[in-house]
């Protein structure tokens, strides 16, 4: 019920209300007048129409007063929450677009005409896909019609206007009036400028951790390379192949095959791509590798499943296999000898939880709040931009980065990562 609904009930009711009092109380009175003297109730019986009149236009008049200054106070803060919202609107920093339930665009502000290199009047009516090229069309179709059931959605899309290629953060979220959804609003941010410096520290760092495999990983592909030497040797001292000697050499070649695969997709240059991944499988080729450098130092590097059940997130597979290295090259350098490095996979309800621990000789506890940021090192030649870097990496991938340490008793770092829902899973 609006307002002007309530206020003519409100008028009703007194009405109402004064004429039911009226007649009840003028009524008993004109009995016991008349019992007295005739004339006395004739003439009451004159006055009572015009007391009720003047009676019931005083308490209407008052009531419109009352009544009409709220509705006047109401229209007026309605008016200025309007300039509010449109002033929101027209001044915010990001771009926002108001798309009917056909995904047509009814309104755009003016960043948002910035940022897509178009004006309101050109795609007004239209769809975002028709006016400007967008990378995965279909992808963000889809995030749209879940957002037309409730689901608020955020990614990220790429565009491509004015001959220039931008990346967006966006979100949708539903425009509900009276419980009912009856369009969706697009908020998007040009985070290019951004993404492209993140990316260039994020690179620089993964060569940096690169180059410090490097020596361990030479040292563990030496080891196959001289048992197939050998094996070659004697084939050619034997003058015959022996099936045995073959699927050793198999295993061993693969065995370096998987090391090199795996240093080929750290070190190569690409966009990101956030895609379905089974966290464990990321997890285990990073150990794989790993293992080349807890080998060298004679180190105990272990790998705990709770179970062989896939765990799936949202992810760019490189940049977290960039943490993950980062964070057990950090365990490597932190214990000692007979050191012991475990990293332990699961999940909850909502989450993907990766811990890796161990029994180095820890940090202060005062000094645990600055580990993730820029430039900040435990480490006597530590550049401190390793953890920094894979904070930023977890944060963009929606998780979580979180480290818990004892002076000498080892540290515990906890990773969490929300998991790929139904949707997302069916979507990508």
């Amino acid at each position: 019920m609006n307002q002007v609904q309530k206020f003519a009930l409100m008028v009703s009711l007194i009405y109402v209300l004064i004429g039911i009092l009226w007649i009840i109380s003028t009524d008993s009175i004109s009995l016991i007048i008349a019992a007295e003297n005739f004339h006395s109730y004739a003439t009451f019986q004159r006055a009572k129409g015009w007391g009720y009149i003047f009676l019931t236009g005083t308490v209407l008049y008052v009531s419109l007063i009352y009544w009409g200054k709220k509705l006047l106070h109401s229209e007026t803060e309605l008016k200025r929450k309007d300039v509010q919202y449109r002033s929101l609107f027209k001044h915010n920093p990001d771009a926002v677009i108001e798309l009917d339930l056909e995904g047509n665009i009814n309104s755009i502000n003016p960043e948002g005409e910035k940022i897509l290199g178009v004006t309101e009047r050109e795609v007004r009516g239209k769809s975002p896909a028709s006016a400007i090229f967008i990378e995965d069309v279909e992808k963000i179709q889809e995030y749209f019609l879940l957002t037309l059931k409730g689901v608020k959605s955020y990614f990220e899309a790429i565009i491509h206007t004015d001959g220039k290629k931008k990346i967006l953060r966006c979100s949708f979220f539903p425009i509900i009036i009276t419980e009912e959804i009856v369009g969706v609003y697009a908020l998007a941010r040009d985070v290019t400028s951004q993404r492209h410096d993140e990316e260039m520290l994020i690179a620089s760092e993964k060569m940096t951790v690169i180059g410090h495999l490097a020596a361990a990983v030479a040292h563990e592909i030496r080891n196959p390379l001289t048992s197939l030497k050998g094996f070659v040797q004697l084939m050619q001292a034997d003058k015959e192949v022996a099936p045995y000697y073959l699927k050793i050499m198999e295993e061993e070649l693969e065995h370096i095959n998987i090391i090199s695969s795996e240093l080929l997709i750290l070190g190569k240059k690409q966009e990101i791509s956030l895609r379905l991944h089974n966290v464990r499988e990321c997890v285990s080729k990073v150990v794989w590798l790993m293992k080349a450098q807890a080998n060298l130092d004679n180190l105990e590097l272990d790998l705990i499943e709770v179970s062989d059940e896939p765990i799936y997130i949202i992810a760019d597979d490189v940049q977290l296999k960039q943490v993950f290295i980062n964070l057990i090259k950090n365990s490597i350098e932190a214990v000692g000898k007979d050191g012991k490095i475990k990293i332990e996979i699961k999940k909850t309800e909502r989450d993907a939880i990766i811990v890796v621990s161990d029994n180095g000789k820890g940090i202060d506890e005062d000094r645990l709040k600055y580990l993730a940021q820029p430039f900040y090192s435990t480490k006597e030649k530590g550049t401190g931009l390793g953890l920094a870097i894979s904070h930023k990496i977890i944060h963009r991938h929606n998780g979580e980065m979180t480290f818990e340490s004892k002076k000498g008793q080892g540290t515990i770092v906890t990773v969490r990562i929300p998991l790929a829902n139904e949707e997302e899973q069916m979507i990508l």
